[in-house]
């Protein structure tokens, strides 16, 4: 068994938000679901596991992981080709829901604790899509910008080695249709990309 291997069944152990959380405990069992291998070359950072993707196990089992596929111009086979495509949500739990019935951000425990010792096993990763604001603040720091359209809009600036996204979800509807220059300008070379890195 790898390093890599070791630390991805200790995360998938892992129970800190319920044992030793920073605020409130997670309100159910702890599920964290994450995808990664020392041969993908891609890696896509999400946010945290919502319903379904807690139920099922696998990341992105619904419609906002179809149109990200779509976006990716990639079949799901070939998504969840782990050899090729690794998944690393920033927090590995699904985190429960607010009061409106939206997802809670995600757990702060969980990058604090797992991120850079991942990310360290992690060397051969080229290209990271960086999925929503959550993930954008932790790769980009500084030079994320005031927000999260602006810091899509400068993507140029990411690359080559990360593409900053919105979340793929309906919600972001309006979003899309009020930035053409998203779906016209950035989507064909993401697609390019991902279409390198995988062969």
């Amino acid at each position: 068994m790898t390093k890599l291997d070791r630390l991805a069944a200790d995360i998938r152990r892992c129970r800190i938000c319920v044992e030793s959380p920073l605020k409130t405990p997670l309100p159910h069992e702890p599920r964290p679901v994450l995808r990664v291998s020392r041969t993908a070359r891609i890696c896509i950072v999400g946010q945290a596991p919502g319903t379904r993707v807690h139920a099922s196990g696998t990341p992105f089992t619904d419609p906002s992981g179809d149109r990200l596929r779509d976006w990716m111009g990639v079949t799901s086979d070939e998504f969840y080709d782990v050899s090729r495509l690794a998944i690393v949500p920033m927090g590995f739990c699904f985190p429960g829901l607010d009061a409106k019935g939206g997802d809670l951000p995600p757990r702060r425990e969980c990058a604090e604790a797992w991120r850079e010792q991942l990310f360290k096993l992690l060397p051969q990763i080229e290209l990271t899509l960086l999925v929503g604001q959550y993930a954008q603040a932790w790769h980009l720091g500084a030079a994320r910008k005031e927000s999260l359209t602006a810091t899509v809009a400068a993507w140029r600036e990411y690359g080559p080695r990360f593409i900053p996204l919105p979340h793929p979800s309906w919600r972001n509807n309006a979003w899309i249709g009020k930035n053409p220059w998203f779906e016209a300008e950035l989507l064909p070379v993401l697609r390019r990309e991902v279409r390198r890195l995988m062969g």
